[in-house]
């Protein structure tokens, strides 16, 4: 069965109610909302969460935390991760090809888990204190990127 193999129940579809169109429509003066009060204003009708005057809900739980404004988010990739990228240069534009980032990340931090056999040039924004370390062990140079404005260079 499909939808427009269904039958047309009768009764099923109602005329739309015209409002305001004198005392001998049953719809005038009023149209429809009654005497006074919030749901008779335009615009009117209370809020989500509104409970009638009741205390709502969401003022009755107890709010933790809270949310910092200022917080920086950094896509967190591991040196051992760099097996997978070919070439000696490892950028955020590379980390992006190689599914280890997505492309909405705008910050990268390089974190020193696993191990780095090759020498590379690393770019990132931040770095680990062992993560630095592993790649000029191996020879490599770790870059650090400063970003302002939404253009990025080295420091």
């Amino acid at each position: 069965m499909k939808l427009h193999t269904l039958p047309e129940i009768a009764g099923s579809t109602h005329r739309h109610k015209r409002l305001g169109c004198g005392r001998g429509s049953g719809h005038g003066k009023t149209s429809g909302r009654g005497h006074k009060g919030m749901k008779a204003r335009s615009g009117g009708g209370v809020r989500p969460g509104f409970e009638g005057g009741q205390m709502p809900l969401y003022r009755k739980l107890p709010h933790r935390g809270f949310n910092n404004v200022n917080r920086v988010e950094f896509a967190v990739v591991n040196v051992g991760d760099f097996d997978a990228i070919q070439g000696n240069e490892v950028c955020r534009d590379c980390l992006v090809k190689a599914g280890l980032v997505r492309a909405s990340d705008l910050l990268v931090k390089v974190l020193g888990v696993g191990e780095i056999k090759r020498a590379v040039t690393v770019k990132a924004h931040k770095f680990s204190a062992t993560a630095k370390a592993k790649i000029e062990a191996a020879g490599g140079k770790a870059v650090e990127l400063s970003c302002s404005a939404g253009s990025c260079e080295a420091k």
